[in-house]
């Protein structure tokens, strides 16, 4: 199994802004008054420096254009809604917000097709009728190479869907709770851990309860992993929302924003260099107002390619 992707795809935004509709669950999400005629065109312009960066680091990247109708304001962050796996599944997830449903369209599934073996694809959209949610790799970080899947428990990431993921794709499930520096349970699990192939990035001090905290690490060294533990306030920039790749070459790249980047310490940049290259990027506005970063804007795509 492949932890990391030589294939992604990301999505360029045609409505980006502040979703009302996700802020009362997402702490790092901003109603930032100064960049409300702006934020769309900042957005857009730091999409484009994404993708060229990207390009330029030789990662093979799919884009695909948002719709304006009906408006999406967070469809710059396509992990939530699908995860495409190595044994040709596609996962389509059910989503909190209800102005984040249409961000899943067929089209985008249909283009996918053209190019790779997408033999299955299990929906859990339906989910959303019972207002049950889960909410791809931004509620779930997997690691791959050995099977196992982590999600800290919050309104956008249902336990008992969880596992039901987990049991489909014959994944370990390992649940715990997070909680940020004003109490408020972490939104989604990959603002506060990321997985690559020798690292695993985990703010241990969010996780409250021993028992759980203990789990978490015991699964990650077991995985032979160095862990690189952050604080909530390194948390808080998005130090845990970073994600390894592969260029063309199958190099190993670390894709990360500024923001974490500038907050984390010499001994932590040090040791994350030693597995693989630092590609930091500067998306402040899609934070302060999307309350996302890189790594919420990655689709990876793991489906074999079709022979040509």
């Amino acid at each position: 199994m492949k932890q990391t992707a030589r294939n992604i795809f990301i999505v360029k935004p045609s409505r980006f802004g502040f979703n009302s509709e996700t802020a009362t669950t997402n702490a790092f999400q901003h109603q930032e008054k100064s960049l409300v005629n702006t934020a769309h065109r900042k957005a857009l312009e730091e999409f484009n420096r994404f993708a060229n960066t990207l390009r330029e680091k030789e990662v093979n990247v799919t884009v695909f254009g948002d719709t304006e109708i009906p408006e999406k304001p967070d469809a710059v962050f396509p992990n939530n809604w699908i995860t495409l796996h190595e044994n040709g599944t596609a996962v389509l997830y059910p989503m909190q917000a209800a102005n984040r449903r249409a961000e899943r369209r067929p089209e985008i599934l249909e283009a996918l097709k053209e190019i790779f073996d997408l033999k299955q694809c299990i929906d859990l959209s339906d989910h959303e009728n019972n207002n049950r949610f889960l909410e791809g790799t931004g509620s779930v970080v997997f690691d791959h190479i050995h099977r196992i899947a982590y999600a800290c428990l919050s309104p956008r990431t249902d336990l008992s869907l969880f596992r039901l993921l987990c049991r489909k794709l014959e994944y370990k499930a390992v649940p715990f709770h997070a909680y940020g520096s004003n109490g408020q349970a972490v939104y989604h699990t990959n603002v506060m851990m990321a997985i690559g192939k020798k690292f695993a990035t985990v703010c241990l001090d969010s996780i409250a309860d021993d028992s759980e905290r203990t789990s978490v690490c015991r699964q990650l060294q077991k995985s032979q992993r160095i862990i690189l533990d952050i604080s909530k306030s390194q948390m808080c920039s998005f130090a845990g929302n970073m994600l390894e790749l592969e260029n063309k070459q199958g190099d190993p790249l670390l894709v990360l924003s500024q923001t974490a980047y500038d907050c984390l310490n010499p001994n932590q940049t040090t040791l994350l260099a030693s597995c693989c290259e630092l590609v930091p990027i500067a998306v402040p506005t899609i934070e302060a107002i999307g309350g996302g970063s890189v790594r919420c804007m990655i689709a990876e795509i793991f489906l074999p390619e079709k022979s040509q």
